[in-house]
């Protein structure tokens, strides 16, 4: 007597625990397309490297850091904005590779699959955050060799990278809804990037902003990237913590903690939010 074959059924979409499995599997597929494509890699790390250069060789000499232009100082003093310079540009990649899934037609595959709906861009981020872990490894040795140090001991310093991390995985959600919502990667990388530069200058990572006018300082201050730079500056021991009255940056580390939080709980929302809506 032959047994009798049941019907295969997909597994339902949904739960915590198959939410982190999807995500997670969709990461190692991010994961493994990059080791693909080393030149992607390989010019993500070239970029922050020639910042370093830049920045600490040619106008080292002319910033004024707490009273005075020596070179050394202000490279101590730039390291931190250009940690978080590195991990936020990753918002670019982030929005250009999910707009690339898109317009393949890769997300509708995914689509029809019984997966977690915000596994696709958990993912994605978390593919990310490895890449963007990476960079700012070789970024820190690199910083190392032009004469950066840390002076308030290792525990520190792994916390100002951790809030770092943080922050950089917190932008990629805003890459992600950014891909979401253009037609094509180019679209993505240009959109990602064009409010990425004020948000990165007009803020206290290469000047001090005690230096800009009134109203400039105040948007600085208040900036979220600017938190984040003046709670590794103070976790480092680095050179140039600003002496502003404004919350963020007499509470640097806690505001860091709660501007990065919010922005994954507000542009994840509204990412898995699109995502359902662009794929339906």
């Amino acid at each position: 007597m032959s047994a009798v074959t049941q019907p295969l059924t997909p597994r339902p979409a949904g739960g915590p625990v198959q939410s982190v499995r999807d995500s997670l599997v969709v990461a190692k597929r991010n994961l493994i397309r990059m080791t693909r494509i080393p030149e992607v890699v390989i010019f993500g790390l070239i970029q922050p490297i020639m910042f370093v250069v830049l920045f600490s060789f040619v106008f080292g000499g002319s910033m004024n850091i707490g009273g005075t232009t020596d070179p050394a100082v202000y490279r101590e003093f730039l390291m931190a904005g250009i940690f978080a310079q590195t991990v936020t540009f990753a918002t670019a990649g982030a929005g250009a590779g999910i707009a690339d899934d898109m317009h393949k037609g890769l997300i509708d595959r995914f689509r029809s699959l019984p997966m977690s709906r915000g596994a696709v861009l958990t993912g994605r981020t978390l593919a990310d955050l490895v890449q963007t872990a990476l960079t700012l490894l070789v970024l820190a040795i690199v910083a190392l060799l032009v004469g950066w140090r840390i002076h308030e001991g290792l525990p520190k310093a792994l916390g100002a990278f951790g809030l770092l991390l943080l922050l950089g995985y917190a932008f990629t959600w805003i890459g992600a809804l950014i891909g979401l919502s253009v037609r094509t990667p180019e679209a993505a990388t240009s959109g990602g990037l064009v409010w990425l530069f004020p948000v990165t200058f007009i803020s206290n990572a290469f000047v001090d902003s005690s230096q800009m006018t009134p109203w400039l300082r105040h948007i600085a201050d208040w900036n979220p990237f600017s938190a984040t730079v003046q709670a590794c500056r103070v976790l480092f021991g680095n050179p140039g913590v600003s002496t502003s009255e404004a919350w963020p940056m007499q509470h640097s580390v806690w505001a860091s903690l709660i501007w990065s939080v919010l922005i994954i709980v507000a542009f994840r929302t509204l990412s898995v939010r699109k995502y359902r809506n662009a794929t339906a």
